[in-house]
């Protein structure tokens, strides 16, 4: 089990860090008390949580004076603990806070929050195994700084759900593809009842080159669309296929999607309304 402690001078990217941490498939806490560190360690590992990660940082200074004693008696249990440090100089750290309008937790002005956090946090910049000066980075860049350091990927995950439009478009997709245009099976007496994970029901509905040519158009669009969104630190993209019902034709697109974009790790979500017409 791996246990990272994240610290550092407000604005300097902890956010970032947890956020990327728990995109990974670590759990994430904010702003635990040091003294709960052994204690989440414990029930995680009874829970077979195998990946944890913390904030801990001036806004917990009235428990940091147990911070040397719980970190000993952590170490003693946790053989993979590591503390990451963050840290930028005062003129980019008043910049950011600038933009987000947010009050510094120690509350005076901030140039002197600056300086007392500093010296606050100076116990667990002393403990921590990586320091990262994120004076002139990107959230981007350091999110993939960490992947690297802690040797982890970002899985990406492309997700198709099927519906019928009759039964309205799913609202928490990030575009929505209508395939009404191509042959409906519903009009073949045979290939009504079936869906369009059935072999017979897929090619009728690809059976000539203007609807294969539909196809690969359609297939290259999604493939373009959820690229971009990964080279943007996206962790997935979800794409709506809809024909008249659901049951056919929206089905053995999506099917056949997963099939040929297994490089952006595609997930049927759902063939959301197959069930209701294959129903009916």
């Amino acid at each position: 089990m791996g246990f990272v402690v994240v610290s550092g001078l407000s604005g300097s990217g902890k956010s970032t860090v947890l956020r990327t941490l728990e995109d990974a498939g670590f759990f994430t806490t904010d702003n635990l008390p040091p003294e709960l560190w052994g204690t989440l360690h414990d029930l995680a590992q009874a829970r077979g949580l195998r990946r944890i990660a913390v904030t801990t940082d001036a806004r917990t200074r009235e428990f940091l004076s147990a911070l040397e004693d719980s970190y000993v008696r952590l170490s003693r249990r946790q053989e993979d603990l590591r503390v990451l440090y963050l840290e930028a100089n005062s003129e980019v750290l008043l910049r950011r806070y600038n933009l987000t309008r947010r009050e510094h937790p120690l509350g005076d002005t901030l140039l002197v929050d600056f300086a007392r956090e500093r010296e606050l946090l100076a116990p667990l910049r002393s403990i921590a195994d990586t320091v990262i000066d994120t004076t002139s980075m990107s959230a981007k860049e350091l999110s993939e700084r960490v992947l690297q350091i802690f040797r982890l990927e970002q899985d990406f995950h492309l997700r198709l759900v099927s519906f019928g439009f009759k039964h309205t478009p799913p609202r928490d997709v990030d575009m929505v593809l209508d395939v009404r245009s191509l042959p409906n099976p519903y009009y073949d007496p045979e290939l009504r009842p079936r869906t369009g994970l059935d072999p017979a029901v897929a090619r009728y509905v690809f059976q000539d080159q203007p609807s294969e040519d539909f196809y690969a158009e359609l297939r290259d669009f999604v493939r373009m669309a959820a690229t971009r969104a990964k080279t943007t630190g996206r962790h997935g993209y979800a794409v709506g296929i809809g024909c008249t019902g659901g049951q056919h034709r929206s089905v053995a697109i999506a099917a056949r999607l997963a099939e040929d974009l297994k490089d952006l790790n595609p997930e049927i979500a759902d063939h959301r309304d197959m069930k209701i017409e294959a129903g009916t």
